[in-house]
């Protein structure tokens, strides 16, 4: 089957809006850790349905943090306090995923839901 670059967008909007909600219920049950991964790869999903919409390749992590920095923020498309959330939830995802012993508590993530929202439902307006 071949797929179309809106089939893509259309995916990848899809799994970001269906990560947020997994990040949502995971928050219910304390799950700190899991939901700023969720809350990252939510926004991370949304950036790559922009950069396909915008014909921009990038083929790791840091390349969509770079390139969205670089085309959005520093541009002016997007305002600079969701470039700052986003660096965020990236190195604490970076930490939560990989370092040892390391426990985020309510007070270190609740006020990203919100912040998260604010940025899918931005770039979502791009799309």
């Amino acid at each position: 089957m071949t797929y179309s670059n809106e089939d893509l967008i259309e995916y990848r909007k899809r799994r970001a809006f269906e990560s947020f909600e997994e990040a949502k219920l995971l928050a219910e049950k304390d799950h700190w850790n899991t939901v700023t991964n969720r809350l990252y790869y939510s926004c991370f999903y949304i950036l790559t349905a922009l950069f396909a919409k915008d014909s921009i390749n990038t083929s790791t992590h840091n390349g969509v943090k770079s390139e969205f920095h670089r085309r959005y923020i520093k541009t002016g498309l997007i305002d600079p306090k969701f470039g700052k959330t986003y660096n965020d939830l990236f190195n604490r995802r970076q930490i939560g995923d990989y370092e040892d012993f390391q426990t985020f508590t309510e007070d270190d993530i609740k006020s990203l839901i919100s912040e998260t929202e604010i940025l899918l439902n931005k770039i979502d307006t791009l799309l």
